[in-house]
């Protein structure tokens, strides 16, 4: 009996020390979290979207980075109208609505055979998902505080991770052998989400009494009485912060196009296997390590784990600058990878500990297109360097890139916290 304890007890205690950074966490983000598992898992037509529209219908590369491309397009106006609708309607409700007709307009494109027909209903969706994220990132910041923010946030961020690694092995079956359920089982996934939202979840937005009583406060998060370019203009670091984190866009949109076309270039065939793995990798790697990482950085500001972001940015990519060899790729892929959880699990806290409570969900509108900013154009930015100086130059870039960005976010915390030291004094002396 001793031996049988000593022998279940140590893996025991190890599951325990897992999932102790989500201990005593609200009921709403356990809730969030399941529902962003089965949303994940659901996740089937847009990482096969080029596929489904050239290997099943046929259509040219052109006409489907031109739909890939509308896709995005159609995105932008959709997330500006749900910031404003769920400060003004609520997260709730907003969610409920926007995100089943994004879902229910899945369903027709498992019947029709003609391409552009689909693609119009895709581009249709991709608009009502537009509309939805910022009611739910909204949500996700209106049911947590700045105590227990990177737990949560990580928390929901594992789940994504879980959900989708599982759905794309679920949907690499689905387009050889049933392609049309690619989009139903998409549709019922969004269905099963909501479900658990309506039922387990209350209208979060917060009330006009709490506002109004929030502005007596010193809150960083406090009520904003003014419009939204009142409100972002009262928040400089925030946008400061956004800016900055351009360059980190800029950088970790490589993995996707410089780091494939190197490893085709310098292995041919066995290049694309190479990526691949690497992108295996990358999966294990966050669903493995991001509690533990959660552990380690929540003894630091958030502002300061997002400037370490930009040093493993800076060497992840940086190392690619000398790669021959397969080895190299992969300890890059490691490096980078802790880069992309620290900042996953650290940037939106930051964000959300300094975005006022009467503005959530427009600033989860607008601060998310200034930051992406540089991951849109570093595809055609990447192609010209590389195009003109070689892959080797695209990284000498990407690496001073989050260098940069790392360098001014390191300042910015250190403004903030001299900016801090001084006001208490100042209240002291009061």
């Amino acid at each position: 009996m001793a031996m049988s304890e000593t022998r279940i007890r140590p893996p025991l205690r190890l599951l325990a020390g897992s999932i102790d950074p989500y201990r005593g966490l609200p009921r709403s983000v356990y809730t969030l979290f399941i529902a962003t598992v089965v949303n994940g898992v659901g996740v089937f037509v847009f990482p096969f979207m080029a596929l489904i529209l050239t290997r099943r219908f046929g259509l040219s590369e052109k006409e489907t980075g031109d739909i890939v491309f509308l896709t995005t397009v159609a995105y932008i106006p959709g997330t500006l109208l749900g910031g404003k609708l769920a400060d003004r309607f609520g997260r709730k409700r907003v969610q409920m609505i926007s995100q089943f007709l994004c879902g229910a307009l899945f369903i027709p494109c498992g019947f029709l055979s003609d391409p552009y027909l689909i693609a119009g209903f895709i581009i249709a969706s991709v608009f009502f998902d537009g509309v939805t994220d910022p009611a739910r990132t909204a949500m996700s910041m209106d049911v947590t505080t700045p105590e227990n923010r990177q737990a949560a946030f990580s928390l929901i961020y594992l789940g994504h991770n879980l959900g989708f690694a599982a759905g794309q092995v679920i949907a690499g079956f689905l387009f050889a052998s049933a392609p049309s359920w690619m989009f139903w089982g998409n549709s019922i996934a969004v269905g099963a989400a909501l479900v658990l939202v309506g039922l387990f979840l209350p209208e979060s937005k917060p009330s006009a009494d709490e506002e109004r009583a929030s502005l007596a406060s010193d809150s960083a998060e406090k009520a904003h009485e003014g419009g939204l370019w009142s409100a972002l203009r009262s928040r400089p670091s925030l946008l400061v912060f956004a800016v900055l984190t351009t360059f980190y866009g800029f950088s970790y949109a490589q993995h996707r196009f410089a780091m494939p076309l190197q490893a085709t270039g310098l292995f041919g065939d066995s290049g694309a296997k190479l990526y691949g793995l690497t992108m295996t990798l990358n999966a294990v790697c966050v669903i493995l390590f991001t509690t533990p990482i959660v552990a380690f950085t929540k003894r630091y500001r958030p502002i300061y784990n997002v400037a370490f972001v930009g040093v493993l940015y800076a060497i992840g990519f940086g190392m690619l600058i000398f790669a021959r060899s397969p080895w190299i790729f992969f300890a890059s892929t490691f490096v980078w990878t802790m880069g992309e959880i620290v900042q996953a699990t650290n940037e939106s806290v930051y964000v959300s500990n300094h975005t006022p409570m009467s503005h959530r969900g427009r600033f989860n509108a607008v601060l998310p297109l200034v930051s992406g900013l540089g991951f849109s154009l570093s595809t055609p930015v990447a192609g010209r360097i590389a195009a003109s100086s070689g892959i080797p130059a695209v990284w000498a870039v990407v690496a001073a890139s989050a260098a940069f960005a790392s360098a001014g976010i390191w300042a910015l915390g250190r403004m903030e916290k001299k900016g801090a030291a001084v006001a208490a004094v100042g209240g002291g002396s009061a």
